[in-house]
């Protein structure tokens, strides 16, 4: 089962690593978020359950570890905020430019 997960987890990495070398803007962001994800549910993977009971009970017992649990909601609150970011950019290139190719963006030419 862990070869599975792991590589689902490699095969939406690759797909995010595709769309981010695109040309269109919002293919980008969308491999982004597939990057983004895909590492988020890696570091859960590694840092999962192996305790007997869960980290958030006060049974007692071999506790499993909290702290990537931890690292992983903030990893998304911050990705969510780099996200909103990224579309609030796209939001702005879509009004001045009317496209979304990164080669016809008018003022990222030299």
């Amino acid at each position: 089962m862990e070869i599975l997960i792991s590589a689902t987890l490699g095969i939406v990495f690759g797909v995010g690593i595709h769309q981010m070398l695109r040309r269109n803007v919002i293919r980008s962001a969308i491999g982004l978020v597939l990057i983004s994800n895909s590492v988020n549910l890696l570091l859960l993977h590694c840092g999962a359950y192996r305790g007997l009971v869960a980290a958030y009970t006060t049974v007692s017992g071999q506790q499993s570890d909290p702290l990537p649990q931890a690292l992983v909601l903030t990893a998304i609150v911050i990705g969510m905020g780099g996200f909103s970011f990224v579309l609030a950019i796209l939001y702005v290139f879509a009004v001045r430019d009317r496209t979304g190719d990164m080669a016809r963006l008018s003022q990222l030419r030299h």
